[in-house]
């Protein structure tokens, strides 16, 4: 037992985390149940009365995660809160402590990322992007897919960690790789989900039952992801966002933000995406129709024209 007992204390971590919001706070009480000292920061009062519920140190400021950390963890909305957060004279990385490794699981513009990593070599800190998908519910039991990029050192000493927080772990290369890998990813499920959605729509219009289709088309060449796992029809797949009145799972305005930051990449790189396009605007109109906090899924309803 005392042999045990040392080991964990050998293992326990002083772990930092910016950002305690739906997904930063059950990440958050992951790493606390795994026996790490987890000092969080947040802006929300809510957030950070659970966060101390969930047995996270709740700390005063962003910088005071830094002391003693071994590693800091940030889960931000949007590139310009996490060049904030990092960058200038106050940010994280001007005032960290050699040897801190930071993982930025934001889900951020390619090139903002790039430009944190730049600033963190600068400073000789390890530092990853790692952005996420699985939504809350991934997060609360641990089996979030971490895209991650990096150096492979800063990828192996981050492991331990990722594996607490995910079920699925993956190198996708340098620095902005991570990002790139969530936008490329996302880009599909936002089509995928507009496609499936006028599919069922269709396949009702013309006198086909959603169940009977569904077992058709989830064993056939159209099945993908947002049919099998989301799928937009209340009823055909159980426990969906679709048969709980389309409540958020993955928000429709989290999937613009994602679409948008696709187009930025196109934009950037000068690399065509039509559907990809097409598929945020048709997003842009979901959110218009006030299903900015409904899930993603409920984009079948504007196409069915039951939103105004």
């Amino acid at each position: 037992m005392r042999n045990e007992t040392i080991k964990r204390r050998l293992e326990m971590a002083q772990v930092g985390f910016v950002g305690l919001g739906n997904m930063g706070n059950p990440m958050a009480a992951n790493l606390v149940r795994a026996g790490h000292a987890v000092k969080g920061f947040d802006l929300s009062e809510t957030s950070i009365e659970l966060a101390r519920e969930n047995g996270v140190t709740v700390v005063q400021s962003q910088l005071d995660v830094l002391e003693n950390a071994d590693v800091v963890i940030t889960m931000l909305p949007a590139g310009q809160h996490a060049k904030a957060v990092y960058l200038g004279a106050n940010g994280l990385l001007a005032k960290a402590h050699r040897g801190t490794l930071f993982i930025d699981c934001s889900t951020i513009d390619v090139a903002s990322s790039r430009e944190i990593h730049a600033k963190a070599e600068s400073h000789d800190l390890s530092m990853l992007d790692a952005p996420v998908s699985g939504g809350v519910i991934g997060a609360e039991t641990g089996k979030l897919t971490f895209m991650v990029g990096g150096s492979t050192e800063a990828f192996e000493k981050a492991r331990p960690f990722l594996d607490i927080m995910g079920g699925r772990i993956i190198h996708a290369g340098g620095a902005g790789n991570g990002q790139a890998a969530k936008i490329c990813n996302n880009m599909i499920l936002g089509i995928s989900m507009v496609a499936v959605s006028e599919a069922f729509n269709l396949a009702e219009a013309l006198g086909l039952d959603a169940r009977t289709f569904f077992d058709i088309s989830s064993s056939s060449s159209g099945s993908c992801w947002a049919m099998t796992t989301h799928n937009p029809v209340p009823g055909i797949v159980e426990g969906t966002a679709s048969s709980n009145n389309y409540e958020a799972g993955f928000a429709a305005n989290m999937m613009l933000k994602d679409l948008g930051l696709a187009q930025m990449a196109s934009d950037y790189t000068d690399c065509p995406t039509p559907m990809g396009a097409e598929a945020r605007a048709i997003y842009q109109m979901l959110i218009k129709a006030g299903q900015g906090d409904k899930d993603y899924a409920s984009v079948i309803k504007m196409l069915k024209g039951e939103l105004s």
